[in-house]
């Protein structure tokens, strides 16, 4: 027990828990914004890696990391259009078009990846973003290290929540994109396209899920591997029905998941292997489905999700 108390109490400990939930952060964030319109985009996994291979393949051929946080972000965007193309003028099954793109961006990222480097035995090394230091906040005892030294796509993933949070529920756009996913009928009353509301918020919460995946490989990471992503894209999808769609409950998931992860990784060296580490692998995920049964029943969820709009439908 006293183990468990010191990791807890560790700030090293949280700060890793932060660092391990920014990948998740924007991806439960773009799929928040996406569902919130009302579709439903089973195409994360796939996004996150094309976002990861994308950001990580403009920074070898030399251009700057923010360049290659930029496109990480189109790349996500465009293979958002796609999908919203398909799903939203089109009507065709959500769950089917989302599993199709995550095939398609991946299968394109590992291809992308064998042209551009042939022969290559490893992944070149890129130069990552490293941990930025706020002045004051950063020197502050235990919050310092805990939550203000950590790399500028964290404190970007941050900043996003409380942007899109605001734009949500502070703003007409976020009340048309709200509506769009309760009752787009009373969207295309007040004269707004439910299409382009709906492509408009796929196209942007895509863009964001690149993001995690950009994460990957020029912030936590150095080089883009191959299954790097480990099936955080489908966490994210569970963990935007744990926060019942609502900005801060998403981050809370997030950050809970990454506490869970970094906490096996703790314990597992607490134990040094009197129980299998397949055991503690699974923890996060274990504690993740607990979590999100007790929840998921009580969710409320977008009325129009997954449902086609014909326009003129009433």
């Amino acid at each position: 027990m006293s183990a468990i108390l010191d990791i807890l109490a560790s700030a090293s400990f949280w700060a890793a828990a932060l660092r391990i939930a920014t990948p998740l952060m924007f991806g439960v964030l773009g799929a928040l914004i996406c569902e919130r319109s009302g579709v439903l985009n089973l195409g994360i996994e796939g996004i996150f890696t094309a976002g990861a291979m994308a950001g990580w393949l403009a920074v070898h051929l030399g251009a700057d990391l923010w360049t290659g946080v930029l496109a990480a972000a189109l790349t996500g965007a465009v293979f958002g259009l796609l999908l919203a193309l398909l799903t939203v003028p089109l009507g065709l099954s959500q769950h089917v078009a989302g599993i199709g793109v995550t095939l398609l961006a991946t299968s394109l990222a590992y291809f992308t990846y064998r042209v551009v480097l042939p022969t290559a035995s490893t992944p070149p090394r890129i130069e990552p973003f490293g941990p930025v230091r706020l002045p004051v906040l950063s020197d502050l005892p235990f919050l310092g290290p805990a939550l203000f030294s950590q790399t500028p796509l964290t404190f970007l993933a941050l900043t996003l929540f409380g942007l899109v949070a605001f734009v949500l529920y502070r703003t007409p756009l976020g009340l048309a994109i709200r509506a769009a996913g309760e009752n787009p009928a009373a969207v295309e009353a007040q004269g707004l396209d439910v299409h382009l509301v709906r492509i408009g918020a796929v196209v942007t919460g895509s863009a964001v899920m690149a993001l995690g995946g950009a994460f990957l490989t020029m912030s936590a990471f150095n080089a883009f591997f191959f299954e790097m992503t480990g099936g955080r894209g489908w966490i994210c999808i569970a963990l935007t029905v744990f926060a019942s769609w609502r900005p801060g409950k998403a981050l809370l998931g997030a950050i809970l998941f990454g506490a869970f992860d970094a906490f096996q990784l703790r314990l597992q060296h607490e134990v040094a292997g009197a129980v299998p580490s397949q055991v503690f692998l699974m923890l996060p995920y274990l504690l993740s489905i607990a979590a999100l049964c007790l929840v998921a029943r009580r969710a409320d969820y977008p009325k129009a999700l997954m449902i086609p709009y014909v326009k003129g439908q009433r």
